[in-house]
């Protein structure tokens, strides 16, 4: 970190947002009132194209994004968002890389995979949801997911086809992670969402932040700074801090990127604010600094073409 208190100008890369058209009847989970942690989710039961993504990124300098795997029915061919996603227009690099889901514990992981990979060339990455937490009202899956054996031998297609591995998950995960990491030094793993520090008491913090810190000693695990606001007092620019800051000390600048979650971020903050908030954290970090966080870590680690520098 340098002095530096030059506002960044530069281009973006939205990390981490969704897509849906609830006309299609693949995610169900929207239809629900309340789901789990993220609890009332009656404001996102509207459609999210391609139109609105593009609204709520108006002026704020986006040039590439990321399309992560929207929860699409897990009863249906998960192959069937891709070949959606690949329906759509968009202008230039927006939604120009996709995270799509793959049953990785499925016996038909490979042949999935490779449909995946038949339908775009947009493919970057698979997303697996490991959220386990000891209250059952934050639960999302079971515990020892990353800790199957087939899980772990189909671990290996991602490195074959030289894709990321990202990770929805909470601080419980944290220590886990990290191990798989060094056992797979060839993989690279993104975290979603910050870690997820979803409790707010001292002792929840604390658990968070020593996770950050066993999650950056691994060279290979990066870590999204998406849906800051989910987990702060607030989405005043001094609540954000204390969540993203730790984030970047733990993992430095050259492995934190910047992300929206929309929409499912817009509960608390518009688009708007998320990229405004993040240019003010940044202001002590150099110009290089910013702009890896901003854009050029996403970049490199999702394979966008060098008319998105």
């Amino acid at each position: 970190m340098t002095a530096n208190a030059r506002r960044y100008a530069g281009p973006i890369i939205d990390s981490h947002h969704h897509l849906w058209d609830l006309s299609l009847g693949r995610h169900p989970w929207i239809a629900q009132a309340s789901v789990g942690a993220l609890g009332d989710i009656r404001y996102l039961q509207q459609d999210y194209l391609i139109a609105d993504l593009l609204k709520d990124m108006a002026g704020q300098g986006v040039t590439g994004s990321v399309h992560v795997e929207a929860l699409w029915d897990r009863a249906r061919d998960p192959v069937e968002e891709t070949r959606w996603l690949e329906g759509l227009e968009r202008p230039g690099r927006i939604a120009g890389r996709y995270i799509a889901h793959v049953p990785l514990a499925a016996g038909d992981a490979e042949a999935v995979l490779e449909r995946h990979l038949a339908a775009s060339p947009r493919i970057a990455g698979l997303r697996e949801t490991i959220r386990w937490h000891p209250d059952p009202a934050k639960r999302w899956t079971d515990s020892g997911i990353l800790s199957n054996p087939l899980w772990r031998r189909n671990l290996g297609l991602l490195r074959r086809h030289g894709l990321v591995l990202e990770l929805l998950m909470n601080p419980y995960q944290a220590r886990e992670l990290a191990e798989l990491a060094a056992a797979h030094p060839d993989q690279m793993f993104i975290v979603n969402h910050c870690g997820s520090p979803l409790d707010r008491d001292e002792a929840g913090l604390q658990r968070w932040r020593d996770g950050l810190r066993a999650m950056a000693a691994q060279p290979n695990i990066a870590i999204k700074l998406s849906n800051a606001s989910a987990y702060a007092p607030s989405a005043a620019v001094a609540d954000l801090r204390q969540v993203i800051l730790p984030i970047i000390e733990a993992f430095g600048p050259g492995r934190a990127l910047f992300g929206t979650d929309y929409p499912v971020a817009r509960r608390t903050i518009t688009y708007a604010a998320i990229c405004d908030s993040l240019r003010e954290i940044l202001l002590p970090f150099s110009e290089a600094e910013q702009r890896a966080i901003f854009h050029d870590n996403a970049a490199r680690l999702y394979g966008f073409s060098g008319q998105d520098q």
